[in-house]
């Protein structure tokens, strides 16, 4: 069979089925994913040295004919496999460990390279657990010693020495049929190496620098077709979809914005003047507004919902649970009352769900909008709370409850924070709005990560506050029960036994995800009347509970959490006129975890902790790479801002050619290509 890039991995001489199978673990399927599997370091092989002339500490390759190669245990028990190779200057002894297949591939008389650490094993001076490659059975350029060696992600039964022979196979006998889909312009101006080049640069280097070079042309394109994917959708919807437009006199949205008790920050008015203008058109919008907790996007959100009112239209807004969805309600319903404007609310836990809901013109609730059984008249826009909180295939449903087949506008809203190097591409098909002033009022929240030695005194500290201010207070853990997997991590259930004893006389609230719905909304409501000086809860309080009195944020196991999660926990408190504090615990003692969580005692922005967050956890960690729909690079690093830049300053100008990427057929067919193996992958 003739390999192409689509060809199934099992077809490369020497892989077969059950190889394949084991790759896959990797996310090797086919050819060009196994060309784009990549080195992770190198290990430097490349001092080559008489055997006389080794030195202790020394990483060197030698040259030499095996003279015996023999298998033995040692006093504590442990295999070893002994080899003795001399060249013209001396003899080498040679040992590794628990590798009994040894004796029977090294031989007598096979001339060898070793590669590997010098080290005193007793009294001798020996080569420990080299790499290895028999010159009689291979042939051809050395893979295994004396050079720079590749070192890949590996799995059970896949070892870098195995990816190494099918990588170098594939470069030798399969890589000119490779053709460079990048314009030569843009290779040019970016000053890349050619594909083939790149792909040899990078699994097989010289030098240090040339391998770095290899992987920047790879990363680039990486980046490159991400980005070019999202300008096309953001293209193919302006293209082909229509929606209504939405235009409401200046002098209303004054009226309404008049009766607002509070001013508008600088960005909620920018925010708003760009949500009107996208309304104003006959493109749907798509539009992702960002803002911490507390930064007003649910006032945003009203005004462009009074604006389809104000045109005859519907606007629904969905959130992703009960109490979010209620609390919305009750926000939005106390924003538009002195204009007259009807507010529904619709949850599935509410008996008051109707077949149709045409009469209604503001709708605020949960999945249940999506019902099958709920149709729309003219559905202008639907708001979206969370975005990542619901999947594709729910979104794309709401966009289709329109019988006259007009696509709302879209106005998606998140307080999770975004790395301003993620929103080119990752978000790249959507507008997007940042609410980064915090309205007038809200204080900063001081937050220290506390040690386990001060728990104590923590807790006589927000008695006093409690008693003396009447602070609330959330205790925040990250798991409803005891897990012995995770024995150290506090349970809600539990810790709600142990601090009901050690604040007698106060009165404690539990929440969890595993309440009923209406059990949830009753503890919220309590807690909001006050009738609890303290809520031990789960991160189901990190979206949309608001208890102004709430001053005092503690966090078990916060080290489990990202930051931008502790952001928008440390954010249900600081609403009220109250000082507020968040307190940090961890049973974690390690500096990489220490600095990162000394971090939220200094910044207060979020989309500045999110970069933090980036640079140590990486995109999968802070949003959940499968359901939030960020890409896993496999070569770039979303950290890399000059690659971001470059690769979207390339990206629009490729589009804004005269015939778009039709110009470019190679890079199109690599771009389409490319999304077929993206949807392959997500299935």
């Amino acid at each position: 069979m003739d390999l192409n890039l689509e060809s199934p991995v099992r077809f490369i001489p020497h892989v077969g089925p059950v190889m394949a199978t084991r790759v896959e673990r990797l996310g090797i399927y086919t050819v060009e994913d196994l060309l784009y599997h990549i080195p992770f370091r190198y290990d430097d092989f490349s001092l080559v040295s008489p055997i006389n002339r080794v030195q202790p500490g020394e990483t060197v390759t030698v040259t030499g004919v095996v003279e015996s190669m023999k298998a033995f245990y040692t006093k504590t028990g442990k295999k070893v496999q002994e080899a003795r190779v001399s060249d013209q200057t001396g003899r080498l002894t040679v040992v590794w460990f628990n590798q009994p297949y040894l004796i029977k591939v090294i031989h007598e008389g096979d001339t060898i390279h070793l590669s590997g650490n010098i080290a005193w094993f007793g009294s001798k001076l020996v080569m420990m657990s080299p790499q290895y490659e028999i010159i009689s059975a291979q042939g051809g350029e050395s893979l295994h010693t004396g050079r720079l060696v590749p070192v890949y992600p590996e799995t059970e039964g896949v070892s870098s020495k195995w990816l190494r022979s099918r990588i170098a196979f594939l470069l030798t006998g399969f890589i000119a049929q490779l053709q460079d889909y990048l314009p030569p312009q843009v290779i040019k101006k970016q000053g890349l190496m050619e594909l083939q080049t790149a792909l040899s640069a990078v699994h097989f280097p010289k030098t240090l620098s040339e391998a770095s070079m290899g992987k920047r042309r790879l990363a680039f394109d990486e980046l490159l077709l991400l980005q070019l994917r999202s300008l096309e959708q953001k293209r193919m919807r302006e293209n082909t979809e229509h929606s209504y437009q939405l235009t409401t006199p200046k002098e209303r949205i004054k009226t309404f914005l008049n009766t607002l008790p509070f001013t508008l920050t600088g960005d909620q008015t920018k925010s708003i003047n760009e949500i009107l203008s996208d309304l104003a058109r006959s493109i749907p919008a798509n539009r992702l507004l960002e803002g911490d907790v507390g930064s007003g996007k649910t006032v945003v959100a009203a005004v462009a919902m009074y604006t389809a009112y104000s045109g005859g239209y519907q606007s629904i807004l969905m959130a992703p649970t009960q109490i979010l969805a209620e609390q919305h309600f009750e926000t939005i319903q106390k924003l538009l009352t002195p204009l007259n404007v009807p507010v529904d609310l619709m949850t599935g836990n509410k008996k008051t769900i109707t077949k149709s809901r045409k009469s209604a013109s503001i709708i605020v609730g949960t999945h249940a909008l999506l019902s099958d059984a709920i149709s729309y008249k003219k559905l202008a826009l639907v708001v979206v709370d969370e975005q990542h909180r619901f999947g594709v295939e729910q979104r794309a449903k709401l966009m289709e409850k329109n019988p006259d087949g007009m696509t709302p506008h879209l106005l998606t809203m998140t307080a999770t924070p975004i790395p301003r190097t993620l929103a080119k591409t990752v978000f790249g098909s959507l507008d997007l709005s940042v609410l980064g002033e915090m309205p007038k009022g809200r204080q900063k929240i001081k937050t220290w990560v506390i040690p386990e030695e001060k728990r104590k005194n923590a807790y006589t500290w927000i008695k006093k506050q409690i008693n003396e201010t009447g602070a609330q207070v959330f205790i925040i853990c990250p798991l409803i029960d005891e897990s012995e997997a995770l024995s150290e991590v506090k349970a809600v259930k539990e810790e709600y036994k142990k601090l009901q004893k050690e604040f007698t006389g106060l009165s404690i609230g539990l929440l969890h995800g595993k309440l009923k719905p209406n059990e949830k909304t009753n503890v919220i409501a309590d807690f909001r009347a006050k009738k609890y000086s303290i809520l031990v809860a789960t991160p189901v309080v990190e979206v949309g509970i608001d208890i102004p009195n709430a001053a005092i944020m503690l966090i078990e196991g916060a080290d489990r959490f990202g930051l931008g999660q502790l952001h928008q926990l440390r954010g249900r408190v600081g609403r009220g006129s109250l000082q507020s504090y968040c307190f940090l615990f961890t049973q974690a003692d390690d500096e990489k975890t220490t600095t990162r969580l000394k971090a939220l005692e200094t910044l207060h922005d979020g989309p500045a902790l999110a970069e933090v967050d980036l640079k140590l956890r990486g995109p999968g960690e802070i949003f959940g790479t499968r359901q939030h729909g960020v890409p896993n690079l496999k070569i770039a690093a979303f950290t890399d801002i000059s690659t971001i830049n470059n690769t979207h300053n390339a990206a629009l100008e490729l589009m804004n050619d005269t015939n778009g990427l039709n110009a470019f057929p190679l890079l199109r067919e690599k771009l389409e290509r490319s999304k077929i193996q993206e949807d392959l992958r997500q299935d």
